[in-house]
């Protein structure tokens, strides 16, 4: 027995060998791919990746008899502790800090209260249509649920449609919105999770709201300390004297940290990592050798390159999964339509925001090439309307129990829901380049009307929120006339603010935390000719 027991489990590891040689190749594949249709104006790697996953899904049903597509298992953990991290880290480590700051109100606003208005469009759409279909027994938790899943955009895809340098306002904006939604719909969905709400009161709704702000803020907050911590322990301890590796290293964990410290305490660690990974970019990161900068900025970058393509093969796998799908076999055309009705409210939900909200943001624009024009609109609506990963996860977590699921309602649901997320991201994804094309027809006329910021690594030498054409060096050396500062905030107020924490910044922060204009000395190398520079 205990041979037979042994030999079972060398088959068990011998399988999963086998069955990680075929996803890495994949892979390996996916990248090979992306590279060949790099000048395609319609394919990116996310569609890439999903179209192989799902030809890889039905090679492997035939191969099996119909019994699995896919080489590995859902895992919710997988996903949200080691996939979704390094992706939103870089984000924020990448993400020119200007205009994301500049447009900051309007990404709160797009992605906190956007996705509020949007939840309540699904949730109420959801009730109002799936009762009559009677779908199986879902509950009220459920149909706000399915407002959670369905509120949270596709982040991940939108970063590859959208370019940063040849349409910085509205890659700032979607982005952020992204981010924003991203921490948004999952805060919401652990929310629901918590209360109970078969008795909803003017209490629970208080404490509910309160809830909601305190994980923003708390969020936030711990991100910028662990970014800050990172910085000041760097600096002090200057470990770029005997070991690159070490600094490297400690700037990777410490971001992996942040995350994991969000999970601990029941934060968003979505909001915490990207948090962390803008105040890395300012301060951290400008603390370590040069060779340390070029290192962490293309390891981060990697990291996330890799994660992003796993998951959208492993989503295009997972739509064939034949246990879900067997459940519903009975009524396809139901299924259809569940997924038409879900795609209608994405897609009324979404404009249901961007206009009236784009309209409101407008109200607080002076300068006209600040204000988001229809065309925008259009884009950024259309930007947003994909579904992925979180969406799954959060459907998994919701309607199956470690993956599987034999209730007929929650089997559609888990079915529509890959059905909204292999549509949206292939149909959606593959029109919105030609679109921008189309809206936009000269991305670098934009590009120099709406950024002042290089398109060049240098970007990563600007302060965080640098107001004026040039850099702090060449602001410094001009004798600039200001109005009072009364006159300052009344007229151009988020200038104000941006002078202002520019001052704060060179006067307390930079001194304690380095960051631009900081150079670590290291004997033998270059910077020993001029002598170390401290701040």
């Amino acid at each position: 027995m205990a041979i037979g027991i042994l030999n079972s489990l060398l088959a068990s590891d011998h399988s999963s060998i086998v069955s990680m040689n075929l996803f890495v190749a994949l892979l390996c594949g996916c990248i090979v791919i992306g590279h060949l249709l790099e000048e395609s104006r319609w394919m990116n790697e996310s569609i890439t990746a999903l179209v192989i996953g799902v030809c890889t899904g039905v090679v492997i049903l035939l191969t099996t008899g119909g019994k699995s597509s896919h080489l590995l298992v859902f895992s919710e953990d997988l996903f949200f502790i080691y996939l979704l991290p390094p992706i939103i880290f870089n984000a924020g480590f990448q993400v020119k800090k200007k205009q994301f700051f500049r447009n900051f109100m309007t990404i709160m606003l797009f992605g906190a209260v956007g996705t509020l208005i949007s939840f309540g469009i699904i949730s109420a759409g959801a009730i109002q249509f799936f009762k009559e279909l009677h779908i199986g027994d879902l509950q009220i938790g459920d149909y706000l649920a399915i407002g959670a899943i369905f509120s949270a955009t596709d982040s991940v895809c939108t970063l590859q449609v959208l370019n940063q340098d040849e349409t910085p306002l509205l890659y700032s904006l979607v982005f952020g919105e992204g981010v924003v939604n991203d921490a948004t719909s999952v805060v919401l969905f652990n929310a629901i999770q918590s209360f109970d709400l078969t008795h909803i009161n003017s209490t629970i709704a208080l404490k509910f709201v309160g809830n909601f702000f305190y994980l923003f803020i708390s969020s936030t907050l711990l991100g910028v300390v662990t970014g800050l911590l990172s910085a000041f322990i760097i600096k002090k301890l200057y470990f770029g004297r005997h070991s690159t590796d070490r600094e490297v290293a400690l700037m990777i964990l410490m971001a992996y940290l942040s995350y994991m410290l969000a999970e601990l305490f029941y934060l968003s660690g979505i909001l915490t990592v990207f948090f962390c990974g803008i105040v890395m970019s300012h301060y951290t990161w400008h603390n370590v050798t040069e060779s340390s900068r070029v290192t962490t900025k293309h390891a981060f970058a990697t990291l996330s390159f890799v994660a992003e393509i796993f998951i959208f093969l492993y989503v295009g796998m997972d739509a064939l999964d034949i246990e879900k799908w067997r459940v519903i076999s009975d009524s396809p055309g139901k299924s259809v339509g569940v997924s038409s009705i879900l795609l209608g409210l994405i897609l009324v939900g979404r404009a249901a925001f961007v206009f009236p909200l784009s309209f409101i943001s407008n109200l607080t624009k002076k300068a006209p090439h600040e204000k988001i024009e229809f065309k925008q609109q259009v884009t950024i609506w259309w930007a947003g309307l994909m579904r992925g990963a979180v969406s799954m996860a959060l459907a998994y977590n919701q309607f199956t129990s470690l993956g599987h699921t034999q209730v007929r309602g929650n089997a559609m649901m888990i079915t529509s829901t890959i059905t909204v997320v292999l549509f949206s991201t292939v149909v959606f994804g593959l029109m919105t380049k030609p679109l921008v094309r189309i809206l936009l027809p000269s991305p670098k006329h934009l590009s120099r009307m709406l950024s002042s910021e290089p398109t060049t690594p240098k970007s990563f030498f600007l302060p965080l929120l640098n107001n004026g054409q040039g850099s702090e060096a060449e602001q410094g050396n001009r004798s600039v006339i200001r109005p009072s500062s009364l006159r300052m905030l009344l007229t151009t107020p988020s200038h104000t603010v941006h002078y202002y924490w520019r001052k704060f910044d060179d006067a307390f922060m930079r001194p304690v935390f380095g960051g631009r204009g900081f150079v670590p000395f290291v004997p033998g190398s270059p910077t020993e000719q001029n002598g170390p520079q401290w701040q």
